[in-house]
């Protein structure tokens, strides 16, 4: 009963929506949408909680940061917002009488090797949880949760800057973001995740193999669970869906050279047709997905701000995040463009029209 009153005047937003449902449950989507985002909460609350008890202050100075103090602080503010997402959700999914998924395990041992491992996929599952929320959208039927659900978006947002200028990149690169299916969600954040069914099929993961650094004019590479060295690549095309665009760049596979004017995070898709991806999810041909996405940084901006908190700062650098699978590994290296090939690159992809496929 005291965890109960406790939470009650935070319960208040989540409790009122349930209110207007009667005695009656949520639809299926709503309780599918709630259900998802509650594991997800649950996987970043586990990330930070871990994250903070294995890193100590000399860990953070080694990567760095000016002062532990600042990354610490900052750290334990995003793991107590994740908690509390975490407890609100639970308690809203049993309000309306569904049962919360509780038995996941998150497995992050790989990524909390050191500080510099952890700030990158810090970073992406930030991003990647904007992205679920925004990718909800298209499922929810109830204005109420709907609302409840962008209470928490916007604070994942902030937690999605303050990680952007953690890794010494953009911190707003773009006035928009990115919205993902539960399914392409689960290509990033699914092999972190056992011991549980989310009633959602994950496409194939994806990761970037390129060892150098990943800039305007990198060839990139692939691995994935569905290719190997003896996959056929002649009809597979690479997709890069960027922040505001209506539809992704598509690339051959054999080709796929990041072009001139991206910043920030792109998603990579693996795709069996070279007709663009809609970002709109309710338009988007996404049986034509292969495997992906992965989240890349391309980070071509700089930003003072992250010379404050780093010593001999390296705002600009250009890392990858993904979870390698367990697949047969393609060629790994790294060819660059000049920028010029590049802006050229980029210039002729702008006369792309893609072709619209719509739900009926």
């Amino acid at each position: 009963m005291r965890y109960c009153l406790a939470f009650l005047p935070l319960l208040a937003p989540w409790m009122a929506l349930a209110a207007p449902l009667g005695h009656r449950a949520a639809s299926a989507n709503t309780m599918l949408v709630l259900q998802f985002a509650h594991v997800l909460e649950q996987l970043e609350t586990t990330f930070y909680t871990q994250a903070l008890s294995k890193f100590q202050a000399s860990d953070f100075i080694n990567a760095g940061f000016v002062t532990a103090a600042t990354a610490v602080e900052q750290f334990t503010i995003i793991a107590g917002d994740e908690s509390t997402h975490t407890s609100l959700l639970e308690a809203t999914i049993i309000s309306l009488g569904g049962t919360p998924i509780t038995t996941c395990t998150f497995d992050f041992t790989a990524v909390l090797a050191s500080v510099q491992t952890m700030l990158p996929v810090a970073r992406l599952v930030e991003n990647v949880g904007v992205s679920a929320y925004l990718g909800a959208v298209t499922l929810l039927d109830d204005p109420h949760i709907l609302s409840a659900a962008a209470s928490i978006v916007t604070v994942e947002s902030r937690h999605q800057t303050l990680l952007n200028i953690f890794s010494q990149g953009s911190s707003i690169a773009s006035p928009f973001d990115m919205a993902l299916s539960p399914s392409q969600v689960l290509a990033i954040a699914g092999p972190f995740i056992s011991g549980c069914s989310l009633g959602v099929p994950a496409n194939p993961s994806l990761a970037i193999t390129n060892t150098g650094s990943v800039t305007v004019g990198t060839q990139l590479t692939f691995s994935s669970s569905v290719l190997n060295s003896s996959t056929p690549t002649a009809n597979l095309s690479c997709q890069m869906m960027t922040g505001g665009a209506p539809f992704a760049i598509s690339l051959p596979f054999d080709n796929c050279v990041v072009p001139a004017g991206v910043n920030g995070l792109v998603y990579i898709f693996i795709t069996n047709t070279d007709q663009p991806l809609l970002s709109d999810l309710a338009s988007q041909f996404a049986a034509s997905i292969v495997a992906g996405p992965a989240g890349a940084f391309i980070d071509t901006q700089t930003n003072t701000i992250s010379q404050l908190l780093f010593v001999n700062s390296t705002s600009g650098t250009n890392t990858t995040s993904g979870v390698t699978p367990n697949a047969g590994t393609l060629v790994n290296s790294t060819t660059t463009l000049s920028p010029s090939a590049a802006s050229s690159l980029s210039a002729s992809l702008a006369s792309v029209t893609p072709t619209i496929y719509r739900r009926i």
